[in-house]
């Protein structure tokens, strides 16, 4: 169902939030991304000690599907 996918996508951006690297905030984020076609792609937020080079964990998830091939997402949960 609708509700148990959006469950699942809050439970895969909480379980990313665990592999953040932010050791300059502390504030870790993570990021599940749902693709047309029923697929997940979790990222986290890696920051750099030159702020402007840190990823957020919206991105990281979007780059890593798109980097296997995705460019159509249905829904994104942040955590």
């Amino acid at each position: 169902t609708q509700g148990e996918c959006l469950q699942l996508l809050l439970r895969r951006s909480r379980e990313a939030k665990n592999c953040a690297y932010c050791p300059y905030s502390r504030f870790p984020v993570g990021a599940a991304l749902l693709t047309a076609g029923g697929e997940i792609f979790s990222g986290c937020n890696v920051e750099n000690a030159c702020y402007s080079l840190g990823v957020c964990a919206e991105r990281t998830a979007i780059q890593k599907a798109v980097s296997e091939g995705h460019t159509s997402f249905r829904a994104m949960a942040i955590a």
